[in-house]
């Protein structure tokens, strides 16, 4: 009785689902040993992608130096809805897959770390992460600056560092703590006349420095003094920029710097050593166990998020923050 219930709902999944791995002719032509452990098979992967659109919330996965955290996202998707049986999913055509996903603040190729990704209705929820604290650990090397104030770009400027000590370093951080000015970088996801500026600079244009603007260190510690190299710890609000925060310091100390590792530890209330979930964990089952749900809006709540929902930033829309350089 149980194999003839499923066999008929199979028929008619067959006739609705845009994933079956073969014709109705060749299904109608099986056994009914065969046709049953097909219908078995897709039962559970409708299961299997009922579950996953079911998920509604946020949580953390592991980015690794390398890709960007766009094609992090498309990798992250492309694997989840294989595994709920989406025959060749192509993540980056959106309109077309049962998936809603995104990031809530970029790391560069360059970067790792912490990357909070939301789900579902938790896509809404990224725009808060976005203004949120954070923390990332930097290793810097001193006497080189780049035009992209990191490994990655060209030398530009050499400058002798043989004069700073680790007390001079220490004590000049004080000055970098609390409500700072800060000049984001030139190579930035930050925008202008709609495009991003690091893509109007490797197109060899002109890009003028954007203002100086407030940002929050919440605080800023010195972890290693080895010359040239240096490790900092810092944990910032939103849209500050660590790169501009070692060349700024640098030049306090009349040198200069750029970053050679950055990695970002901490998220809101996402961790690096507890909550990024590795690729070989991207699974159904250990998002199940990692996800973050939705709180659920009362009343009051659902007419403010209305009336307000036309004027809300997106996450690629926002301030920005370090690392969002390629992405």
């Amino acid at each position: 009785f149980r194999i003839s219930v499923i066999i008929k709902f199979c028929r008619r999944l067959l006739e609705t689902d845009p994933r079956p791995a073969f014709e109705i002719p060749t299904y109608m032509a099986m056994t009914s040993s065969s046709r049953a452990a097909i219908a078995i098979s897709m039962a559970v992967q409708n299961s299997s992608l009922s579950k996953l659109q079911s998920f509604n919330g946020i949580f953390a996965i592991y980015k690794k130096q390398g890709p960007t955290s766009a094609d992090v996202l498309n990798t992250l998707k492309k694997a989840l809805l294989k595994e709920a049986g989406v025959a060749n999913p192509n993540p980056r055509k959106r309109n077309k897959q049962p998936l809603k996903i995104g990031h809530g603040g970029t790391l560069d190729s360059n970067a790792s770390g912490v990357l909070v990704v939301g789900i579902g209705e938790g896509t809404k929820m990224l725009t808060t992460m976005l203004a949120g604290s954070k923390k990332y650990r930097a290793i810097g090397e001193l006497g080189k600056a780049t035009d992209s104030l990191d490994v990655t770009g060209n030398v530009i400027e050499e400058k002798s560092y043989d004069h700073i000590t680790k007390e001079a370093f220490e004590e000049k951080l004080k000055q970098f703590t609390g409500e700072i000015m800060q000049v984001p970088p030139l190579y930035s996801a930050l925008k202008k006349d709609g495009k991003r500026m690091s893509v109007l600079l490797k197109q060899g244009q002109e890009v003028e420095a954007k203002p100086a603007r407030p940002v929050t260190v919440y605080s800023l510690s010195l972890q290693d003094f080895s010359p040239p190299y240096f490790t900092i710890d810092v944990e910032c609000g939103g849209g500050f920029y660590v790169r501009s925060l070692v060349d700024d310091l640098a030049k306090a100390l009349s040198s200069c710097a750029h970053i050679k590792e950055l990695t970002r530890t901490k998220q809101g209330q996402f961790t690096l050593e507890e909550h990024a979930l590795k690729e070989d964990r991207w699974t159904l089952t250990d998002i199940t166990q990692a996800l973050q749900p939705c709180p659920k809006p009362s009343g009051q709540h659902k007419n403010v998020k209305k009336a307000k929902s036309k004027h809300m930033p997106t996450p690629s829309e926002s301030k920005g923050g370090d690392g969002d350089t390629n992405d």
